[in-house]
């Protein structure tokens, strides 16, 4: 069995997949591994660049399965090794972490899986400094509730979990391994090291938040709640989603919007009421940022998450444990056989 197996989920990444292998080839070299394309019905040449490459290029069998659960659990299935790291298709491995890390599991038998310093190069986008200020007090070293970014697993503590990613969420994938393996008794660390470098969408922020929706990467909470309902897990659900809080109150703020237009009052009244109960979370935010853009930016936010919670809570689910339908389109060379030297004996 390999030591490690690096499983970089791929959609579309073209322009960054080759850095991103050639950072995984680098880091396994240092522990001895594999390395996994698990590409999610790519349209461009992500697939052909990949393939140049002595490493294992997997693919989801139809194009209407992809989410961002399902990439990482494609990548598992065809994975051998005993310990597994999830790397996007836009980010690069750096050096030096995979033997922090596996010492760190070795010398720690509780701990399920461990991450690093994720380096975001991407500072300029009102979205990612937005995210950065919200993820603080979960990218400290020390133990952690959930390893975003990426992170290396003990293969037998994913097996105990169930699975390795739930097929059915678009986003959250990280999260729901976490609360799944918490819920067992296991442990997560973050190493005062980094690990990975990423650069973020270029978009401007609405236009990503409208990107969010199509793709319904919006829906990824209320795809966990599902998920979680009545599981073990669902008592940490309530405790790390902290944002369910904010949501569900925009779903009650929108619910106090309409009840002001149904009021039995003045037309006036009624019209004074939906104004103030209307611009009240934009006047709270900009008490709190301090900047116009970014309280707008947080309620238009809020409101594109709130509705995708319900819609991700409705939407049907298929049977996480059940495996996905995928092709191997790629194998890296077999490995030369290991030469064996028989010893002759000599007798007097």
């Amino acid at each position: 069995m390999s030591r490690v197996s690096v499983v970089i989920k791929a959609l579309n990444e073209e322009a960054n997949i080759c850095a991103a292998i050639e950072s995984a080839l680098a880091a396994v070299a240092e522990v001895g591994g594999e390395v996994i394309l698990a590409d999610s019905y790519s349209s461009d040449r992500t697939v052909e660049l990949a393939s140049r490459y002595p490493i294992r290029v997997v693919q989801l069998a139809h194009a209407d399965e992809r989410c961002c659960g399902a990439g990482p659990q494609l990548g598992f299935q065809h994975s051998i090794g005993e310990y597994v790291y999830i790397l996007d298709g836009d980010m690069q491995m750096l050096p030096g972490f995979l033997p922090q890390a596996l010492l760190f599991l070795a010398q720690h038998p509780e701990v399920a899986g461990v991450g690093g310093r994720l380096v975001e190069l991407n500072n300029d986008s009102l979205e990612y400094r937005e995210r950065g200020l919200r993820a603080q007090s979960h990218l400290f070293p020390g133990e952690v509730d959930r390893i975003d970014g990426g992170g290396l697993y003990r293969r037998r503590a994913i097996a105990e979990s169930g699975y390795f990613s739930d097929r059915n969420l678009h986003s959250y994938e990280e999260f729901d391994l976490a609360v799944r393996l918490r819920s067992r008794g296991w442990k997560l660390w973050r190493l005062p090291v980094d690990v990975v470098t990423h650069y973020g969408h270029d978009a401007p922020p609405y236009q990503l938040l409208m990107r969010r929706w199509r793709s319904r990467y919006v829906c990824g909470l209320g795809e966990l709640v599902r998920a979680s309902a009545g599981q073990p897990q669902m008592r940490l659900v309530l405790r790390g989603a902290r944002e369910l809080v904010i949501y569900t109150g925009v779903l009650v703020w929108w619910l106090a919007l309409l009840a002001a237009v149904l009021w039995p009052a003045a037309a006036s009244a009624k019209a004074i009421a939906f104004v103030l109960l209307a611009i009240a979370p934009f006047a709270l935010m900009l008490v709190r940022k301090r900047s116009l853009s970014r309280a707008v930016y947080s309620v238009v936010s809020w409101c594109f998450q709130a509705a995708g919670l319900v819609r991700g809570i409705v939407r049907p689910r298929k049977p996480a444990h059940q495996p996905i339908a995928s092709r191997v389109l790629h194998e890296p060379p077999a490995s030369p056989p290991a030469k064996t030297t028989t010893a002759s004996t000599k007798h007097a």
